[in-house]
């Protein structure tokens, strides 16, 4: 991706989350050297900010997801059953643009429709090995009642709705009828090593820089 792309891309989406009335935290608005500088060192060792991918692929359009972390404990905290456990984005999935099918090592998450159109889910169990069981039956929780699908069965979460994903779901999604805007409430998250593809492709993108960054991303705080 260009960065000038990224640029644009990070304009559109704090436009759309605002339109919703979701006030986004301070450092949302911080520029490149504030962000590098010292007083954000926790921010930037927890993960938090922008994260815009393409997964590597190059067509964002209709490979990609935007995501700001809000919040985010560690992997410490979590081991030891307190302090911070817990973490929690906001993220933009366009119509069109699908992120692709993939499960967590360790992440459980509540994916929730904070507005918009509607989100589609399409889900599948793992097998022992973890991979995708394409004949296994599953269920999973959406709003405190257990939803029955079938192998790659699909799921529609109407605006105010959630489904709660544990790592032994596969999941991809995308949006319906209109973007929407996503809520994901987890336990604590490191995407750099808890992810897992079904297919070949990279969590964060490569970037051209063609123009300087007006944020820094996630991925550019190594």
């Amino acid at each position: 991706m260009k960065r000038s792309e990224i640029n644009a891309i990070l304009a559109d989406s704090q436009t759309f989350i605002r339109s919703f009335g979701l006030p986004l935290p301070p450092f949302a608005d911080w520029r490149p050297d504030r962000i590098a500088a010292p007083e954000a060192a926790e921010i930037r060792s927890r993960g938090l900010g922008w994260d815009i991918t393409d997964y590597g692929q190059g067509r964002f359009a209709t490979l990609g997801l935007v995501l700001f972390t809000a919040r985010n404990g560690r992997h410490a905290d979590l081991a030891r059953g307190r302090g911070m456990v817990y973490a929690e984005k906001i993220m933009i999935s366009r119509v069109g643009q699908l992120s692709p099918m993939h499960r967590h090592r360790l992440k459980t998450e509540d994916i929730i429709n904070r507005g918009g159109g509607t989100l589609v889910l399409q889900l599948y169990a793992a097998d022992a090995e973890g991979d995708i069981d394409p004949d296994a039956d599953l269920r999973v929780m959406s709003d405190g009642i257990a939803q029955d699908l079938p192998p790659g069965g699909l799921l529609r979460l109407a605006p105010g709705s959630s489904v709660t994903l544990t790592p032994d779901i596969w999941h991809a999604f995308w949006a319906e009828g209109e973007d929407v805007l996503l809520a994901e409430v987890s336990t604590v998250n490191d995407d750099r090593t808890d992810n897992v593809f079904a297919d070949p492709v990279g969590r964060f993108p490569e970037i051209e820089e063609d123009v300087p960054a007006t944020r820094l991303l996630v991925s550019d705080y190594a």
